[in-house]
């Protein structure tokens, strides 16, 4: 009988908790980034950083029932790429892929819950070794970036904006 009884608890609370709807992740590039897609990166490149920061963050929030029927708001303010991009290879035909260099990005956003409550976010990482960044791809750095800042947010740390 308690059997019984136990199983229909965890029915209902796997029930509530399914009931929650995930977060809503919208996510922005900065204008420093904006201006720095369109003149040197590429605008390509950067939109897709920032549709992987999305998807990462809503697969990650989804995954773990974090922040319930809260709306995440990011900004994609900064990103460094490890190797040449397709567009600065293309604006300086000189330039070769074998280049390499340290890179990373940086985002800030809030996440804005059900009840109101505003919590500021704040997340960089910028490689300081050169050694790592020789067999990295062209945004390696940036996408660790996004990475550890979506399983951070899923396992509900904050990063706190300083």
């Amino acid at each position: 009988m308690r059997i019984i009884a136990l199983a229909a608890a965890l029915a209902l609370a796997a029930g509530a908790q399914a009931l929650a709807a995930p977060p809503q992740v919208d996510v922005t590039i900065g204008p420093a980034l904006q201006a720095k897609a369109e003149k040197t990166y590429g605008v390509r490149d950067v939109r897709e950083l920032a549709e992987e920061l999305k998807q990462g963050v809503e697969r990650r929030l989804a995954r773990s029932g974090a922040y319930p029927d809260a709306r995440v708001e990011l900004t994609l303010v900064d990103a460094v790429p490890n190797r040449p991009t397709f567009k600065q290879m293309t604006d300086k035909p000189g330039l070769s892929f074998e280049s390499f260099g340290v890179g990373g990005a940086r985002i800030e956003g809030r996440i804005v819950a059900a009840d109101g409550k505003v919590t500021p976010l704040a997340y960089q990482y910028y490689e300081t070794d050169i050694r790592w960044a020789r067999h990295q791809s062209t945004w390696a750095d940036a996408d660790w970036t996004i990475q550890r800042f979506s399983y951070g947010l899923a396992g509900a740390e904050t990063f706190a904006r300083r």
